[in-house]
């Protein structure tokens, strides 16, 4: 998308956020670890953990995710695809963020916003597009496993990039009273609403993202949508049932 294009609402400032190209390290960032999850930076799955592995089942504390959450997050314990680094669980079917530690033990959770579009893929291009140029249909956050990376829009503040070449980052939600509403709203009916980007509370961003990127960094698992979990990640076993024994 054209940084120096401006906008005064609400979705340009957002976008804004988006409109980056030259803090990211690039992409032998990517090629660090390889993932073993179906991702946008892997199109051939890695070969499955084995069944036989040890069990681990993710702590989430008081919280009650949803099964697809609990899965993912279980199975990441389990398998260790976060190679000794924190990790988070987007789920956009409830418009939560989860922020685990190395070690699976949650550090937070948060409500989140989320790209307007409902959908799993990027639109190929939209992040080079004009504000203007983008559709309502390519407005999404898409699901995939990323690494984490700390950089900054172009207003100068720090934000944790998801997938750079799209302009998908997490941010603190912009001061705008209709997405600060939303965001309070007990409701995951309303979380919809922005270009793609993951806002989030400034004290979880502050508090817990933030400190989890800067110190060791992250593996980000943004859950699917419109397709089923084993679709997007290679969670081929089901630690599901294994990591309830291993709990009692």
């Amino acid at each position: 998308m054209n940084a120096e294009r401006t906008h005064s609402d609400s979705d340009t400032a957002e976008i804004t956020d988006g409109l980056r190209k030259g803090l990211l390290l690039g992409a032998a960032v990517l090629v660090l670890v390889l993932p073993p999850a179906i991702s946008h930076f892997s199109s051939t799955p890695a070969p499955a953990q084995h069944a036989g592995a040890a069990v681990r089942a993710a702590d989430f504390g008081s919280e009650q995710p949803s099964p697809d959450a609990r899965h993912m997050a279980n199975w990441v314990a389990t398998s260790r695809d976060n190679k000794s680094m924190s990790f988070v669980i987007v789920d956009k079917k409830d418009a939560k963020v989860y922020v685990f530690d190395p070690q699976a033990q949650l550090k937070a959770a948060a409500p989140a916003l989320l790209g307007s579009a409902i959908g799993d893929d990027t639109a190929p291009g939209v992040g080079d597009k004009p504000l203007d140029k983008v559709l309502p249909e390519e407005k999404t956050t898409p699901a995939g496993r990323f690494i984490a990376e700390k950089g900054q829009d172009t207003r100068g503040e720090d934000v944790v990039w998801v997938d750079y070449d799209a302009g998908v980052s997490m941010h603190r939600v912009l001061k705008v009273p209709e997405r600060l509403a939303s965001l309070e709203s007990p409701s995951k009916d309303d979380n919809r609403m922005s270009f793609g980007c993951i806002n989030l509370p400034p004290e979880f961003f502050e508090g817990a993202l933030r400190p989890a990127v800067l110190q060791g960094g992250a593996v980000i698992y943004i859950l699917p949508e419109t397709r089923p979990l084993g679709a997007t990640f290679a969670s081929y076993y089901d630690v599901d049932a294994r990591a309830e024994v291993a709990q009692h």
